[in-house]
């Protein structure tokens, strides 16, 4: 089995959009966030069997939140 991390982010409009940082461009959304986990379930596994079309994926290095004055 192989895992994937996943990042999950809800919009101004309430939907959740599920990306995952190691496929670049494997996106997908839902109404929940059970849904968007679905679909980029569905979305994973569409890219793993199509050819590539990017470069090979980094490791994730880190994240972090950076302040901005109003």
């Amino acid at each position: 089995m192989i895992q994937f991390r996943i990042l999950l982010e809800k919009d101004e409009d309430g939907w959740f959009t599920a990306t995952v940082p190691s496929l670049p461009g494997c996106i997908s959304q839902g109404r929940t966030e059970e849904e968007a986990k679905k679909n980029i379930a569905e979305a994973i596994e569409l890219h793993l069997k199509s050819p590539p079309e990017f470069p090979p994926a980094t490791s994730f290095c880190s994240s972090s939140r950076i302040n901005f004055p109003r």
